[in-house]
Order: structure tokens, then C-alpha cells, then sequence
């Protein structure tokens, strides 16, 4: 039999979750972001399929996604509803005998050996189904990497195999962001070398790549442009590799002696769920949010394995930041020590 790596993704998780909990809902368009009323301030956090055909997508705010659809529905976040969904999903998928990942509360991997691998992902799309009522994508590779891209495009509710004789004539004329892990600013950078296609970065020297963008990065991304990817699977519990807290402010916060009250605010919460986990915090990221609506973020090392080291931590990332305009959103994120 042959060793394969399903990735395997919930279609629109958390509009599909209030879909279970309403079925009234169902068919009509649901966005999922803050405390539910787009008069406030707020981010769409889900959009299900028929909310996405008006432009209403993640990260969007929710004012604008009330004049792109009106008549769509509105719902709070509820995470622990996420979370008890997310956990019966898990343990579905825990109950094969394949070795599984999980990536957080939508998404895993699987390491699974067979010379059929459509049944196979047919086979879990059906049992999750049946055990939590809801959908899932399924993708197919000889890797992760190959995996999780291919998952994209089987969605919604399908399955889809991408392998090394299939990458290139699927993905060497798109554009390099569409790789996993390149951003804009990355395939900008590509750009400005000659390179815009996944094919031409294959194709590049990773040493003269290293040259331009580093030893480490050139050569990555050369190979994540092969569609190359040597991390196992493995099925080491989940852990969360941060812990953070942010607020989007209903009126803008203009003084900044205020904003670093409330940086300091939210480190502290931050740090005593960091302390409650009892695991060392290797650096801390403040997250600002300035009128109308540019982010931007700076990180700083942590002295100390104390509360206050994160506190301070998160006051001289703030300190870098050198612009003074309003404010409408902080946020705090603590990352742990991976040693």
C-alpha cells in the first residue's frame, strides 16, 4: 500500500456550527464576527457560502459586510460552541487507526496507508457527517504541503489529489502567493526579481534565491515551489502555540497614554493564562490597529518567565511603534517557548 496525507478542512466551521444549532438558517447568509451587530465595530470571523457571493469574507469589517449584505444574518462568536464541535470532529477523525494532527479547531492532517485514497477521504467526509452533521473538504498529497493545498481545491465538500506529477500543470502558471506560506509581500519581492509564477520559482537557483532573501528563506521557498515537504505527521496532542487577547474599540482611542493603558491591560490577562498553563513565554506581539483601518505589529523577546516580563515585553513592543494616529483596535499575543 501507499503512504498518503489527507488534510482534511471543515467547510465554513463556524457558520455551519450556528447552521446545526438553527437550522432556519440554513441556505440563507450567515456572518459570524464580534457580538453579533454590525452597527459595531467588529470583523467577520466566518461567512457561509451565500454571504461570500456578496463579497463578505474573514477579516472584513462587519459594517461594511452589512452594506454588502443587508439581508444577511448576524451572529456572535460563541467559541465554546466551536470548541465542543470542533472536539466531537476530532475524536471522529481520532477513531481510525490513522495518525492524526490537528492543526486547530477546523482543520488536521492524516497519515493514512492505502492504494485508494478517494475512498479513503470519501469514507471520513462520510463520518464525520454522520457523527456531527457537519461538511468537509478533503485533500490529497504525498505530503503536507501537497495536502493542504489541494484541499482548497476540492472545496466546498469535495475531495481533490495534487501529487508531484500533478503539481506543475495544476499550479506552475499561477501566481506565487498562491503557495502556502508566501504572502504579498514575499511574492512582491519575487516579482521585483523576475519571478511570478510558482513555475519560475521551481525553477530558480536556491542559492542565488538565498542571495536575495536570506540562506534560510531563498532555498524554502524553492522548494515549497517544487511542492517538496519533508515534516511528518504526527500525532502529538494539540497545543496552542500562543495566547492572546485583542479588543476593537467602539470609539477611537486618540491618547496614546491610554493605549498603553490598555496594552498593559490586556498583557496582564494575557500573562495570567499564560501562567495558568504554566508554560514559559518566549516572546510577546503587540497588535495595533490605527484609523481607518492599517495593521500593523511588533514583537519583542521576553526578558523573564514572570507576569511582569510580559507586561513589560508588550510595553517596549509598543514603544516601537512610531506612529501616533487613532486607534480602534489592541491586541496582545504571548508565544510559548517551543523547547
Amino acid at each position: 500500500m501507499t503512504s498518503w496525507v489527507l488534510h482534511v478542512d471543515l467547510d465554513q466551521f463556524l457558520a455551519a456550527v450556528e447552521v446545526l444549532r438553527d437550522p432556519e438558517l440554513r441556505g440563507r447568509p450567515v456572518v459570524v464576527g464580534g457580538d453579533g451587530d454590525p452597527a459595531k465595530r467588529g470583523v467577520v470571523s466566518t461567512a457561509s457560502y451565500e454571504a461570500r457571493e456578496y463579497g463578505v469574507h474573514s477579516g472584513l469589517p462587519l459594517r461594511t459586510a452589512a452594506r454588502r449584505c443587508p439581508e444577511a444574518v448576524f451572529l456572535p462568536v460563541d467559541r465554546p460552541a466551536y470548541e465542543a464541535a470542533s472536539a466531537e470532529v476530532m475524536a471522529t477523525l481520532r477513531a481510525s487507526t490513522a495518525v492524526v494532527e490537528v492543526l486547530g479547531w477546523d482543520e488536521a492532517f492524516l497519515a493514512v496507508d492505502t492504494d485508494d485514497p478517494e475512498a479513503e477521504a470519501a469514507e471520513i467526509r462520510r463520518r464525520v457527517r454522520e457523527a456531527t452533521g457537519l461538511e468537509c473538504s478533503v485533500g490529497i498529497g504525498q505530503n503536507k504541503l501537497q495536502a493542504k493545498l489541494a484541499t482548497g481545491f476540492g472545496k466546498p465538500g469535495g475531495v481533490f489529489r495534487l501529487t508531484g506529477e500533478t503539481w506543475f500543470a495544476v499550479l506552475g502558471d499561477r501566481p506565487t502567493d498562491a503557495l502556502q506560506g508566501i504572502g504579498r509581500k514575499t511574492a512582491g519581492r519575487l516579482r521585483e526579481l523576475g519571478i511570478d509564477t510558482v513555475r519560475r520559482l521551481a525553477e530558480t537557483d536556491p542559492g542565488e534565491l538565498a542571495g536575495h532573501l536570506g540562506p534560510a528563506t531563498g532555498p524554502w521557498l524553492v522548494r515549497i515551489a517544487r511542492g517538496e515537504d519533508s515534516s511528518p505527521v504526527t500525532g502529538t496532542p494539540y497545543v496552542a502555540r500562543s495566547r492572546g487577547r485583542e479588543v476593537t474599540y467602539q470609539r477611537d482611542l486618540e491618547d496614546w497614554d491610554e493605549v498603553r493603558a490598555e496594552v498593559e491591560r490586556l498583557a496582564r490577562l494575557v500573562a495570567d493564562e499564560c501562567a495558568a498553563e504554566d508554560r514559559p513565554v518566549a516572546r510577546v506581539v503587540v497588535k495595533v490597529r490605527f484609523v481607518p483601518f492599517t495593521t500593523r505589529t511588533h514583537g519583542q523577546a521576553v526578558a523573564a518567565a514572570t507576569g511582569s516580563a510580559v507586561e513589560q515585553a508588550a510595553l517596549a513592543a509598543l514603544a516601537r511603534f512610531t506612529t501616533r494616529r487613532p486607534v480602534r483596535l489592541l491586541g496582545v499575543r504571548a508565544e510559548f517557548d517551543r523547547r
